[in-house]
């Protein structure tokens, strides 16, 4: 049996990772000059690399691995799975168990009528699947004309081609030749940055009416669907204020457009509920999920669709699928994964102890003189980098340096805390502790200090003109 372990140093690893392999979002030939962090094992919240190094991972993973590390029975489940069944597609009048026990879990816990599921191997894909299902469903209807699908500048759907173009994240659209055509983008709802004078409350109403004026500006006879996150997480945690998903759950009511709510980051927990729907009362046709669904451990996606949805869908054939829809693998570790999570109370503890918790800690770091935001909605938060609390006020040295800056201190103290620009950002496993949290914290506020230190003495703590 050939086993891949920490079989040779560090700096050949290093090496032979620099030479053979191609990072995500990452410009690869600067990591190989420097080398890339090489993690061998984790556990619970605690990520070790292969100089022995303990990190605590406030980001989950790439925000997914809800229930931790290291645990025995999601392991145990895929090997009993992989000896009996260990792929099967689900094409050609075709199913097998574990797909279907994990639809029918999954219509169980999301919210409302969305009791169908078309499966997926992750969220990028989930959303692909979301621009041709919204469209074929319009066309069914007799509707061919409606193709528009309006989305939001700087969220985050995925990095496909259909997904990236659903995200509205000016990098990635300047490469590879997007967005696709039908595409529409409207401003998001990040009052800290863009809110100007306005209170929150006046933001958020004006943000979201901003997708009724799109409508109408596009028409309404060619308008698809709605998509966004709850929380727009890689766009930096931004929170909407309070007033703008009711007003756009009414602007879609009343324009009969699909609301797309992609909970690829929300879902499972996040919020303190299982679903960001949940949480901000928002009645999706349909739903993005991927990420939480298996907390990481093996690949897998989807499409939660409404009654209305499917009931149209399922008239016709619907000439799209990938080879992994519904792995049986996969399926049987994101059952177990629920299971956890539903025997355990994960939900409702990060609802009524351990986010409570977090959160009171996390604002705390509001006081320190490099922070003008710190704001948090369950186990998500985000700390925005001033050099002027008052003004909040942008950085002149350009968004990212002092982020970039922080985050690396915050790898040096055992730390990992993801930067968006200039905003901080954490995600940490659910079962995180309260010890765990006060760790966090401590070592977050160490890396502030450090990342405020090393601004003065530079001259960098200077306000964008």
């Amino acid at each position: 049996m050939t086993a891949i372990t920490n079989h040779m140093p560090t700096a050949e690893l290093q090496a032979l990772d620099g030479a053979h392999h191609m990072h995500p979002f990452t410009h690869n030939a600067e990591l190989a000059s420097k080398g890339a962090r090489i993690i061998t094992r984790a556990k619970g919240v605690t990520l070790t690399d292969s100089e022995g190094h303990e990190i605590l991972d406030a980001m989950a993973g790439l925000w997914c691995v809800n229930i931790g590390y290291g645990r025995d029975e999601l392991a145990d489940v895929a090997a009993r799975q992989m000896k009996e069944l260990p792929f099967y597609n689900t094409f050609f009048k075709t199913s097998h168990v574990p797909v279907i026990a994990l639809s029918a879990k999954l219509a169980e816990l999301a919210p409302g009528d969305l009791n169908h599921v078309f499966f997926a191997s992750s969220g990028s894909e989930a959303n692909d699947t979301n621009i041709r299902l919204a469209r074929t469903y319009w066309a069914e209807l007799g509707k061919p004309e409606k193709k528009v699908i309006i989305a939001r500048k700087n969220g985050y759907h995925g990095s496909s081609m259909g997904s990236a173009s659903l995200g509205g994240m000016s990098a990635m659209h300047a490469q590879g030749g997007l967005p696709i055509a039908d595409i529409h983008h409207i401003d998001q709802p990040y009052w800290y940055g863009e809110g100007g004078d306005k209170t929150p409350e006046e933001f958020g109403l004006e943000r979201a009416q901003a997708l009724e004026e799109a409508i109408i500006e596009l028409g309404e006879s060619r308008v698809a669907a709605f998509i966004a996150e709850p929380v727009q997480g890689a766009g930096g945690v931004i929170i909407p204020p309070s007033t703008y998903w009711p007003e756009i759950q009414r602007i879609c009511d009343k324009y009969e457009i699909l609301l797309i709510a992609d909970e690829v980051i929300c879902g499972f927990g996040r919020t303190g509920k299982w679903f960001g729907s949940q949480t901000f009362n928002i009645r999706p046709d349909i739903m993005t999920i991927a990420k939480g669904l298996s907390s990481g451990y093996l690949p897998i996606g989807g499409s939660m669709v409404s009654d209305a949805v499917a009931e149209v869908m399922d008239a016709c054939e619907f000439a799209h699928g990938y080879t992994y829809s519904g792995h049986p693998v996969s399926c049987a570790v994101a059952l177990e994964n629920l299971r956890i999570i539903q025997e355990e109370g994960i939900v409702d503890k990060v609802a009524s102890e351990t986010g409570p918790y977090l959160q009171q800690k996390w604002r705390m770091l509001a006081d320190h003189p490099l922070v003008g935001e710190a704001v948090m909605i369950g186990m998500m938060g985000s700390l925005a980098l001033t050099p002027d609390k008052a003004a909040r006020a942008a950085f002149a040295s350009g968004s990212g340096t002092v982020g970039n800056f922080c985050r690396d201190n915050c790898f040096d103290n055992g730390l990992v805390m993801r930067a968006v620009g200039d905003r901080m950002v954490i995600s940490p496993p659910l079962v995180i502790t309260n010890p765990e949290i006060d760790t966090l914290v401590e070592r977050a506020w160490q890396a502030l200090d450090q990342t405020h230190a090393r601004l003065k003495a530079e001259g960098l703590m200077r306000a964008a003109s």
